[in-house]
């Protein structure tokens, strides 16, 4: 079972900073489309940010544009968020996940592999 597997999640104030990483030990996504969602507790999981398997294209949802950050380093097969200027409404778990074709974007459907989730806690 190819597994995904995030960190970097944490209780943090408002206006504070957080790096998630997502790693995929024994196995290379190299050419994977990359992506962060998140759900926040009664809501569905939404899309956050992707990344293309290059590296040369990504795109994020309009709530966090500007604030948040993806990027990937396949030699280390690992994809992050970094994320500042956190809002109490950023609180969710943030789950990573890989698709076969080289960019999916927002489309959680063409995911083909989920991590567990990291929580992300924001107080004000």
């Amino acid at each position: 079972q190819v597994q995904l597997v995030e960190s970097g999640g944490g209780l943090v104030q408002a206006g504070g900073s957080l790096r998630l990483s997502c790693a995929a030990p024994g196995r290379t996504f190299s050419l994977y489309g990359r992506g962060w969602f998140r759900q926040a507790p009664g809501k569905e999981r939404e899309f956050v940010a992707a990344i293309r398997w290059s590296g040369g294209s990504t795109s994020y949802a309009d709530s966090v544009k500007g604030r948040f950050t993806i990027s990937r380093d396949n030699a280390q097969k690992a994809v992050y968020l970094q994320m500042n200027s956190l809002k109490p409404e950023d609180t969710a778990v943030y789950y990573c996940a890989a698709c076969r074709a080289g960019s999916c974007g927002l489309n959680e459907e063409a995911y083909d592999y989920w991590g567990q989730g990291t929580q992300v806690t924001v107080s004000s």
